[in-house]
């Protein structure tokens, strides 16, 4: 069983998001949405995580982010994506604490 760090990157009223750690490393983020009763959620994750995987962050999500909004909501929806990360883009083309940034772009 893998150990998730779950470290918050933006927050609204109604949503948050979170890059998600294992052993230090990034392994994914989730993009959660509170509507009403049901909560939506984007879970990225690596083109390896196979299915098992998947549904144990799901539980992780589940439980230590989602029960904290709603103990008792109605639902909770989760969308998977799985594959690489091409990059973090930007209109300005810098990231001040991003030291691999190419400036000409905004890629990562």
């Amino acid at each position: 069983m893998a150990t998730y760090h779950f470290e918050r990157e933006t927050r609204t009223p109604q949503s948050e998001t979170f890059i998600i750690e294992s052993d230090g490393d990034e392994v994914g983020r989730v993009d959660l949405h509170y509507a009403g009763s049901t909560a939506y959620a984007t879970l990225c994750v690596p083109a390896d995580f196979d299915d098992d995987a998947i549904e144990e962050l799901i539980g992780e999500i589940d439980e230590r982010l989602v029960m904290s909004w709603e103990p008792l909501r109605d639902d909770f929806i989760v969308t998977v994506w799985a594959g690489r990360e091409v990059g973090v883009f930007s209109e300005t083309g810098e990231e001040e604490d991003e030291e691999d940034v190419d400036a000409g772009n905004g890629n990562r």
